[in-house]
């Protein structure tokens, strides 16, 4: 873990072999569905992070035991959910909360639910509608969410436009009914690609989802099964070292599934499309340093690499346009802001512009400044990268945001020739 507050960020030339992180996307949705299986399932890749250890914590409150040795993860799981009665504290764990709501209703109990401002003030208006039409409670003040009465089996019709964690709530639920149900959606159905990843998932544990025409048809009365399963690596955090290998030298990245379900899978396609190199291996890639050109980027279906995507239009050749932006105000931070402003610090010319972002690259960054992590890990992320094309030092606060989904992130970094240096009154134990 990461336990301190301030570092001092060199330029540097990145190049190296690292061995990505497990994708937590792929693990939340592992530990859902292990817990809800009667019998013992073994999870192994597991990088226990902020947001991984608040889904087992909130999943032991349904009757999950969960034994934990380095990597691995034994799951005793409970063919029925019931609850404990304490509120659920999803810290500031988006999948998390949304994931779980749907779940513990099943106990139709009073839940409250409760973590971070920054958590509990994100749209929940999907769950207030559906909760409200089955005259059920859902009731949201600025520290809690307080729900009551289970989710039923019937037809759900649900913007597609919306964050795919509500479609996968409803799936990991649903299931458990004695009736079957339907999600229908309406529009483009952004984020699908995670929707998939959830039935993906929910297949390996015995649970069958069909697609249909404009939605997903949703058989009542299944059982969970055991299963042991293997997390492959996190393209949302492989992001960053595949674009830091571009800017910089040569970075080989192992452990990512050519044939991933995962939506932050697009960088790889991005990349190409930018005319960055970029080398296939037998399970990874390694991107070596070239001239990026600008171009325009669609990230309604990856919003998480808005950050670095930013970063690299920046550093590439002409203007870089990232469009469907709406989602990056919806995270950790208004990422919207966070990245503009943080780049605008750098010298970046970059503006805002009818739901887009559009950004005129350079070559690199004068540094000398401090620049705030805005509590959101990849900022962090973006701005450690940013500083290796600094020609001078740069100063990071909040660093610790990066515990939230990659807590050795900074052991990676340094491992491939990232400088640094801690700053301040701080407690290092990593």
């Amino acid at each position: 873990m990461t336990n301190y507050d301030q570092i001092k960020l060199f330029p540097s030339n990145l190049k190296g072999d690292i061995k990505v992180p497990a994708s937590k996307s792929m693990s939340h949705r592992a530990l859902i569905c292990a817990s809800l299986a009667k019998g013992r399932s073994v999870i192994t890749n597991v990088v226990f992070s902020e947001d991984i250890m608040t889904t087992i914590n909130a999943l032991k409150q349904l009757g999950a035991n969960f034994e934990i040795d380095r990597d691995t993860v034994t799951v005793n799981g409970v063919q029925k959910p019931k609850y404990d009665n304490d509120p659920v504290f999803c810290n500031e764990s988006g999948s998390t909360l949304r994931f779980l709501i749907p779940l513990f209703s099943l106990t139709d109990k009073e839940i409250i639910f409760t973590g971070k401002e920054s958590l509990i003030s994100r749209p929940q208006t999907i769950y207030k509608k559906i909760f409200e039409h089955d005259q059920n409670i859902f009731n949201k003040t600025y520290n809690k969410i307080v729900v009551k009465g289970s989710v039923k089996s019937r037809e759900y019709f649900i913007d597609g436009n919306v964050s795919s964690q509500f479609f996968s709530g409803l799936m990991f639920s649903l299931p458990l009914l004695k009736d079957d149900s339907t999600i229908y959606y309406n529009g483009k159905l952004e984020s699908r690609s995670y929707i998939d990843l959830t039935i993906e998932m929910l297949d390996l544990y015995g649970i069958e989802i069909k697609e249909i025409e404009n939605g997903y048809f949703i058989p009542g009365n299944q059982t969970y099964k055991p299963h042991n399963y293997q997390v492959e690596g996190d393209y949302s955090q492989a992001a960053f070292f595949l674009v830091a290998g571009i800017l910089n030298g040569a970075v080989r990245l192992d452990d990512l599934n050519h044939e991933s379900f995962q939506g932050d899978y697009e960088i790889i396609n991005i990349i190409k499309r930018m005319k960055g190199k970029i080398i296939f291996t037998e399970n990874g890639f390694v991107t070596e340093h070239s001239q990026t050109h600008g171009t325009t980027i669609d990230i309604s279906n990856c919003p998480d690499l808005g950050p670095i995507v930013a970063l690299l239009g920046a550093l590439s050749k002409g203007t870089t346009t990232i469009t469907n932006i709406a989602r990056l105000r919806l995270k950790e931070s208004d990422r919207v802001e966070s990245t503009v402003n943080t780049l605008q610090a750098l010298g970046v010319n970059i503006n805002v512009k009818d739901e887009q972002i559009i950004i005129y690259g350079r070559k690199s960054f004068k540094g000398n400044i401090t620049l705030d992590s805005y509590n959101d890990h990849r900022i962090a992320m973006m701005i450690s990268i940013a500083a290796t094309r600094c020609q001078n030092p740069v100063f990071l606060t909040n660093a610790n945001a990066v515990n939230k989904s990659y807590p050795h992130f900074y052991n990676d970094y340094k491992s491939i020739g990232g400088l640094l240096e801690i700053v301040g009154d701080i407690n290092e134990n990593y």
